[in-house]
């Protein structure tokens, strides 16, 4: 008899763990920006986009906390 069980893909050997290393892709490119909640200056790894709040590290923790 064949050990074959319905084709979905799966097979009970073990599970493949995709947390290799990870890529270095270089230092990222930071942006100037002023924080929408404390006014102060800061950098930020991504373009702002116009009309959408920028926060800096700090103000963005606090927030990320509630």
């Amino acid at each position: 008899m064949s050990d074959f069980r319905g084709g979905h893909g799966r097979s009970n050997g073990p599970r493949r763990n995709f947390d290799g290393p990870r890529r270095n892709f270089g230092p990222k490119e930071m942006h100037k920006a002023t924080c929408a909640e404390c006014g102060q200056e800061c950098e930020v790894p991504f373009k702002p986009t116009e009309g959408r709040d920028v926060f800096c590290k700090e103000c963005f923790q606090k927030k990320k906390a509630f």
